[in-house]
């Protein structure tokens, strides 16, 4: 597989499913996910990608086609386009087994003060300087050697966290996947998601925040050893719901906490129609982390901008995910080790970064790098 091979499979899965009508001379299609993909992998601007590239035409020309073919009233089309691009490449054998299935929130913070843009982002708490947030919330699976993102969504203030996570289930019941467990994280513990899960009977392992001073959560973290039990959630808004909890206790690190001495903490998750114990619990939990690694790989290739389309945005955050799925589906493909029995993956071979060093010079190649500039007047100091 050569560079110029990777960047084809990008550019085929660009052109299938977010197609551009483009009729230029010197812009074409191809033309705009080139840049698409070289802003994405460097992490820089489309005016940047196009003028350190020689033979591009200016950056006005390319946002102006994305600016009017990508619009915020056609974001549910969008959704679904990425979605489709998310899976392209699914192994099949990712579809024949029982997954395991993260879910979460992603943010990307927003600086901005216009109205257009504010009416698409999220309040939060205080992070990196600003309490709005562009929101995504995505399905995540660990499978053998594979994490992939298999559903993501675009998430407005007034959505409600139960409609978000009956949307992505949704989203996996279409695409015929088998589910053996859900794992959220703190953010979904709310009595609207417990009773829709609980309802549909799904096996889950949530994370639950421990709030009160004495009461609350706070009352479960007592005694000397990890237990379960029934704990009943209040709300004024929501009512009341009664769910089996798993409160484990356990230890912080010598090396994370820098103290001398370990220390006793607590953790409390809701389980919904499992029965492990609460050690196992913890274990098994502790198997979502990887939804984290995909973010920051997603981190890794994501272009920048500060376009007022929100639509724009929301596909180049999510064009990072759909060349992190590309990545994992080109090296289950091409990194297999030659032996007996289940054939392993090699990881060193293709990496990210090799990706993106592949992508970054077969775009290059095309296009040339503008390597000197011009002086209109003798420069100073001659």
């Amino acid at each position: 597989m050569t560079d110029e091979d990777t960047r084809k499979e990008a550019i085929e899965r660009l052109g299938t499913y977010f197609p551009l009508q483009i009729g230029g001379y010197d812009c074409t299609a191809e033309t705009v996910y080139d840049v698409l993909v070289k802003a994405a992998v460097t992490g820089q601007t489309i005016e940047t990608v196009c003028n350190n590239l020689a033979e591009m035409v200016d950056g006005e020309t390319i946002r102006g086609y994305l600016n009017e073919q990508v619009r915020a009233d056609d974001l549910h089309s969008l959704e679904q386009q990425v979605n489709q691009a998310l899976v392209a490449g699914l192994p099949r054998r990712v579809r024949k087994t029982k997954l395991e299935i993260a879910i979460d929130l992603h943010d990307e913070p927003f600086y901005g003060h216009s109205a257009e843009l504010l009416a698409l982002t999220c309040g939060g708490k205080a992070h990196q300087g600003t309490t709005r947030f562009f929101r995504m919330a995505t399905a995540y699976v660990i499978f053998k050697d594979m994490r992939l993102t298999l559903g993501l969504l675009f998430v407005r203030s007034e959505d409600e966290i139960s409609e978000i996570v009956a949307a992505l289930l949704r989203r996996l019941r279409i695409l015929g996947l088998k589910v053996r467990r859900l794992y959220l994280d703190k953010g979904f513990c709310a009595i609207p998601v417990l009773h829709y899960i609980a309802q549909s009977g799904w096996s889950a392992i949530i994370a639950c925040p421990i709030r009160g001073k004495k009461g609350g959560t706070r009352g479960l973290c007592q005694g000397h050893k990890s237990y379960r039990t029934q704990h009943t959630f209040k709300s004024q808004q929501n009512g009341s719901f009664t769910a089996p909890v798993a409160v484990v206790r356990t230890y912080t690190s010598h090396k994370r906490s820098k103290r001398k001495k370990r220390r006793a903490t607590w953790l409390v998750f809701v389980v919904l129609n499992c029965t492990f114990n609460p050690k196992s619990v913890r274990q098994l939990y502790r198997n979502r982390f990887g939804i984290e690694t995909s973010y920051r790989c997603m981190r890794q290739v994501r272009a920048w901008t500060t376009s007022r389309n929100g639509a724009l945005r929301f596909l180049l955050m999510s064009l990072g995910f759909i060349l992190v799925n590309l990545w994992v589906e080109l090296r289950h493909r091409f990194c297999q080790l030659k032996q007996r029995g289940r054939r392993k993956i090699d990881p060193k071979r293709f990496e990210l970064q090799r990706l993106v060093s592949f992508l970054t010079q077969a775009i290059d190649k095309i296009y040339g790098l503008v390597s000197f500039i011009f002086a209109e007047v003798d420069p100073l100091g001659i």
